[in-house]
């Protein structure tokens, strides 16, 4: 493909981070939001208050989100791929996130408007294995290779605080899965919270699937239980759901090389505390979802 016929767009890939947020807005300050998509695909499951962090991004930036959906929710997708999600390997990613992506690039942006996308991620030095992997993934699963950039990586200091950036320069809330823990025990005075607070953590890693993402290990399964207990019933049915349909051993979690259930999980955390995993680590391997 000769790209030099095709007049270049910057995307910056945007799900709700604050590295994705930062990222966005100095490829918009550099290229000038005409030349530049703020993009997002919806899983539908989303925490709601991730729509309200987009939303006051996007009136910063000045830049509105370029929204992609397939229409699915991710236990939707287990029902029609037959396969339950896990830390190896999620469909709901592969439908909801990379499918929805690559339409977009290929059939809207080269196919139909003859652009050419360099792509931008809010990756920072300390995962620049998921940087090699994406871009990896890049050079190799479109029809031709698409070029990726990662400034936290590339452009700026190890020590930038971009979530301080945002809150304190830029005056918008970080969502609140970030410090959701923070905001429980000190608003609510809940004393699941407030246990986690003591040992340090303050809230989600990362703000995917309203922390139903299923990518997620032990930790992010113990924390979950622990203060949205609401939430964490509905991924124990969902699984319970899935089990009972297709009359198979299958689990989000694993132990031993074999299932663990969401149901079993808590089981144990209610009989021995949730607060001994928090600290387990997690062996799962982030989707593409948190790559943004």
């Amino acid at each position: 493909m000769d790209t030099q016929e095709k007049k270049v767009v910057h995307i910056a890939m945007f799900s709700g981070g604050a590295g994705s947020a930062f990222v966005a807005n100095h490829m918009v300050q550099t290229y000038g939001k005409e030349n530049c998509i703020l993009f997002f695909t919806n899983t539908l499951w989303e925490d709601e208050d991730n729509y309200r962090f987009m939303e006051e991004v996007f009136n910063h930036i000045a830049l509105e989100i370029t929204e992609r959906l397939d229409g699915r929710t991710p236990e939707e997708v287990f029902y029609d791929e037959r396969f339950l999600g896990n830390a190896r390997l999620a469909k709901c990613s592969e439908e909801l996130k990379v499918r929805q992506t690559i339409l977009f690039l290929e059939d809207e942006l080269r196919n139909q408007k003859n652009l050419e996308p360099i792509l931008y991620f809010g990756i920072g030095p300390h995962e620049s294995h998921r940087a090699d992997n994406l871009k990896e993934f890049y050079e190799h699963f479109p029809l031709d290779p698409i070029e990726t950039r990662f400034p936290l990586i590339e452009l700026f200091r190890e020590d930038l605080d971009a979530k301080g950036i945002i809150r304190d320069e830029w005056g918008i809330q970080l969502p609140r899965m970030y410090n959701i823990v923070e905001q429980l025990a000190e608003e609510e005075n809940d004393e699941n919270a407030k246990l986690a607070l003591k040992y340090g953590i303050k809230g989600f890693s990362h703000a995917n699937c309203a922390g139903r993402c299923v990518r997620g290990g032990f930790q992010h399964y113990a924390l979950l239980y622990a203060i949205w207990p609401e939430r964490y019933r509905e991924q124990e049915e969902m699984e319970e759901r899935f089990r009972a349909s297709f009359k198979k051993d299958v689990s989000i979690l694993k132990k031993n090389g074999g299932s663990y259930t969401i149901k079993e999980f808590r089981e144990v955390m209610e009989l021995e505390g949730f607060e001994k995993f928090l600290f387990k680590a997690d062996a799962d391997i982030p989707c593409v979802c948190s790559f943004s």
